[in-house]
């Protein structure tokens, strides 16, 4: 018979081999506020590998990024999510992630695969684009707008609410799409249009939520008076997976042609000295799995970059993928984002 003494140092140190196995097999997901994913899509993740997820939320995507590359020297987790085209340079530049190549990868299209060094994995995307009131339009058989100059129409004056690029990720994207449809240099650029949508009576309001459920007249309850607002593409089946009769269809569409829309692609990547590497090009993988890439839509309403995963019935019905979005190298964007929202904001909030 085994002493008793040495019976308790034994389970003592059974419950200490323990702790330290799950924490060897501890896994910290650092990622933004609007990461969602279903938690039997997540435990299926653990129950496969063994692995602990711990989910660190940090803020929006540019938030995220500052803390990813201040903290670079000692990480705040394992891997990062949610890093977006307009942020990227930024944090390939600070080198704060490891090269891995997921074998899933093939199943990628390479337009969403920003280099061959693989520090980042593309996981899904999102257009930012001009949501607009269906009945409005119908009702005064109103043309849609068929290009980014027709918003300063007089048939358009005061129909479009849109958001700061200075504090909104979706007011960012547009400003961008503006940059890329008119350029920075010339007789007439981006802060040319802009003047010529204030004159048009556009409003601008801080953020998405005070544009999509404060001024759009689709959803701003009572007080929303503008048919028209910068919002996703994604938008409208949102708003009929949500809705008290979804067989009604849908109430909003997405306007999706050529240059007026934004392409925002997120990535995942490891992040240099990470605890558990091992764990995290798991996790890599899963994300580019069909478990989790078929859950994307109607948890964060955003599209897979795998196509061989089929979309949600009412994202399949009421989505619109522009062919053509409009876009900004991201080499670019580091270098010149700050100097372009500055311009914006002199030339509009003076």
């Amino acid at each position: 018979m085994i002493p008793r003494a040495i019976s308790v140092m034994l389970l003592i140190f059974a419950a200490v081999f323990a702790a330290s196995a799950q924490e060897e097999n501890r896994l910290v997901l650092l990622t933004h506020d609007s990461f969602a994913m279903t938690e039997d899509v997540l435990a299926a993740f653990e129950a496969h590998t063994g692995v602990s997820l711990e989910i660190l939320r940090s803020g929006d995507a540019g938030q995220m990024v500052n803390q990813a590359i201040l903290s670079k020297n000692n990480p705040l987790g394992d891997l990062l999510y949610g890093v977006d085209s307009t942020f990227l340079s930024r944090a390939l530049e600070a080198e704060i992630f490891a090269s891995y190549e997921s074998p899933v990868i093939a199943r990628v299209g390479e337009a969403f695969i920003p280099d061959d060094s693989f520090r980042v994995t593309p996981i899904n995307y999102g257009d930012v684009c001009l949501n607009y009131d269906i009945a409005y339009f119908e009702a005064r058989e109103l043309a849609l707008p068929a290009s980014l100059s027709d918003l300063s129409k007089e048939e358009y004056r005061g129909l479009l609410v849109a958001e700061n690029p200075a504090t909104s990720s979706p007011g960012l994207a547009f400003l961008l799409a503006t940059v890329a449809e008119f350029g920075v240099d010339g007789d007439y650029t981006y802060l040319d249009y802009w003047q010529d949508l204030e004159a048009n009576d556009l409003l601008v309001v801080d953020g998405w939520t005070d544009a999509y459920y404060g001024e759009f007249m689709v959803t701003g309850r009572d007080s929303g008076s503008r048919p028209m607002v910068v919002s996703y593409a994604s938008s409208p089946p949102a708003e009929v997976y949500y809705s008290e009769d979804p067989e009604a269809g849908a109430i909003t569409g997405a306007i999706v042609g050529d240059n007026m829309c934004y392409r925002q692609i997120e990535y995942v990547g490891i992040l240099a000295g990470a605890a558990n590497e091992e764990a995290a090009r798991q996790f890599v993988d899963f994300m580019l799995s069909p478990p989790f890439q078929e859950e994307l839509p109607l948890n964060m309403f955003v599209f897979p970059v795998r196509d061989d995963v089929m979309l949600p019935e009412v994202f399949a019905e009421y989505a619109s993928i522009p062919e053509n979005p409009a876009n900004v190298d991201a080499a670019e964007i580091e270098a010149n984002r700050e100097e372009w929202i500055q311009a914006w904001m002199e030339v509009m909030l003076r």
